[in-house]
């Protein structure tokens, strides 16, 4: 199965579905296994030290998943997430924007899989890695 939507429309889409985080995602890159997506860090989204919130990391994390899950099978909203797991390995650098790179690792009928590895802009050294299930609506 090939992209059934470039980077433009799933920013499109994902501004139309939930516009309360419009500003705070960017995708970098996409392919028809892997997309690059970017926190765009802002207030919101620091904890006391000026790093980078574990909620924040994990919003970026869930959307690189949910993108990378749309880039496959088009504009379906209501494909969620089932199951998360995350590891939080070190401290982001404070206020700078976070990549998550998103590979996935299984397109089924009903479930997708999803590895998520998230650095801060130009550190070498991955900040979280996280596994994501999402679960797809069925076709009518």
């Amino acid at each position: 199965m090939s992209l059934q939507m470039d980077a433009a429309e799933l920013m499109e889409f994902l501004n139309e579905v939930f516009p309360q985080v419009q500003e705070d995602f960017a995708v970098e890159g996409l392919s028809e296994t892997e997309i690059s997506m970017r926190l765009c860090v802002q207030e919101k989204h620091l904890r006391p030290g000026g790093t980078v919130s574990g909620p924040s990391m994990f919003a970026l994390a869930d959307c690189a998943a949910y993108a990378m899950v749309l880039a496959r099978i088009g504009r379906k909203a209501l494909a969620v997430t089932t199951s998360c797991s995350m590891d939080f390995m070190r401290k982001p650098v404070a206020g700078g924007d976070l990549i998550a790179t998103c590979k996935l690792l299984k397109l089924g009928r009903s479930l997708a899989v999803c590895d998520i590895l998230i650095h801060s802009v130009g550190q070498e050294a991955a900040v979280a890695r996280a596994s994501m299930t999402y679960s797809i609506p069925p076709t009518r």
